[in-house]
């Protein structure tokens, strides 16, 4: 006889093993308030150009085209020791301001007790420049409260800076380019110029608000003068609103 093999009916019961997923250590958090600095320049040069306007100007003082600034200066910038995204820049430098008239005679050279601001060259008819403007050019202390929002890579970092400028007066002057009599018509040729110093009107002294933000070494800078344009008592009182842009490796 044949025995019968009984069929095994228990169930088999499958193991199956965690998957596990390896994380990928993330990197450290750098601390930018103790980024280094140690590659960073210490000092640089901040050149700026753009736009100047004389505030509150009455009628007589009718400027005309594109008035604007030329600042340059050498810059030594100190990170704070607690923070180094913050930082302060000490510098000094020329700053020059370029003032365009419609048609006006500023007489620097006059012995009145105010600026002349003439429709005339000559006083008795229509004779005016072409061309004319008034120069001023100071020496200048920027002082500056910085930011960076990368401190250790200056060039790829968002900055923003606010602080003063303080200046003393270095020269002044007029320039007027091709005398027109009344009908249009040139007195002394197209290229005649005419250059007249003075400061006797134009104040000494200088006392600026300034402010920059940007990126890179890309920034846009606002500065206004808190000091007058001309001397009290020797002329309107004005001021100068200055916009432009600033290429500077801090």
């Amino acid at each position: 006889m044949f025995s019968k093999k009984k069929k095994d009916t228990t169930t088999k019961s499958t193991v199956v093993k965690p998957v596990v997923i390896s994380k990928t250590p993330s990197a450290p958090k750098i601390d930018l308030k103790k980024a280094d600095v140690s590659k960073r320049a210490a000092d640089h040069l901040m050149l700026q150009f753009g736009s100047d306007s004389w505030l509150n100007r009455p009628d007589s003082v009718a400027t005309k085209g594109f008035s604007r600034h030329f600042n340059f200066y050498f810059m030594l910038d100190k990170p704070l020791k607690n923070d180094h995204r913050f930082s302060i820049g000490l510098g000094a430098g020329i700053g020059t301001s370029n003032i365009f008239f419609d048609h006006r005679y500023v007489d620097v050279k006059a012995n009145s007790s105010t600026l002349p601001f003439r429709t005339s060259y000559f006083g008795t008819d229509s004779s005016a420049f072409n061309k004319s403007k008034i120069t001023t050019i100071y020496l200048e202390l920027p002082i500056e409260f910085r930011y960076y929002s990368n401190p250790s890579d200056p060039n790829h970092s968002w900055k923003a800076a606010a602080g003063i400028k303080l200046g003393t007066l270095l020269k002044s002057y007029f320039k007027g380019k091709d005398l027109q009599n009344k009908s249009g018509g040139s007195i002394y040729g197209s290229s005649y110029v005419e250059k007249e110093y003075g400061k006797r009107f134009f104040n000494g002294t200088k006392v600026a608000l300034t402010g920059r933000v940007g990126y890179g070494n890309i920034s846009l800078n606002v500065d206004y003068q808190l000091t007058e344009v001309l001397q009290p008592g020797f002329g309107p009182k004005m001021n100068t609103l200055s916009i432009g842009l600033t290429v500077s490796g801090l």
